[in-house]
């Protein structure tokens, strides 16, 4: 919710002036993907959380996985709010590489939030890909 009070007022008045590349997706698909994507995240820390907070291990995972939110938050206040791609840029690749560690880490204590991090991967290594661009292309 953080980052959408960034994104809204600047897609029609920034975003949209901006070249994209050719293979970026239409404005409607980030709003129910991202849906999807926070869903299948929130499954995934539940399953951690369920087995318990007292086990140092998940309690490590718990807490990284909330810096890694706040992470993910502050692209939207970089990219849109301060219409910063490059910083932007620079914190979707720190957040790509919490999403890896947060895989490995799940998959030792539950192998489904693991398998559910995935798409979430997958995205974001796209979406680094487009935040790149966008910035070549702009900047």
């Amino acid at each position: 919710m953080i980052g959408s009070l960034f994104t809204v007022s600047a897609i029609p008045l920034w975003y949209a002036t901006l070249e994209k590349p050719d293979f970026g997706p239409p404005n409607w698909v980030f709003g129910p993907t991202w849906l999807l994507l926070y869903t299948l995240m929130a499954f995934s820390i539940y399953f951690i959380w369920e087995k318990g907070l007292k086990n140092s291990e998940n309690k490590f995972i718990f807490y990284f996985f909330m810096a890694h939110l706040a992470i993910n938050a502050l692209w939207s206040i970089f990219f849109f709010g301060m219409r910063n791609p490059l910083l932007a840029l620079f914190d979707i690749i720190l957040m790509w590489m919490m999403i890896v560690v947060l895989i490995f880490k799940f998959y030792k204590v539950k192998r489904l939030s693991a398998y559910l991090f995935i798409p979430y991967f997958l995205w974001v290594t796209f979406a680094t890909y487009l935040n790149y661009s966008v910035w070549m292309l702009n900047f």
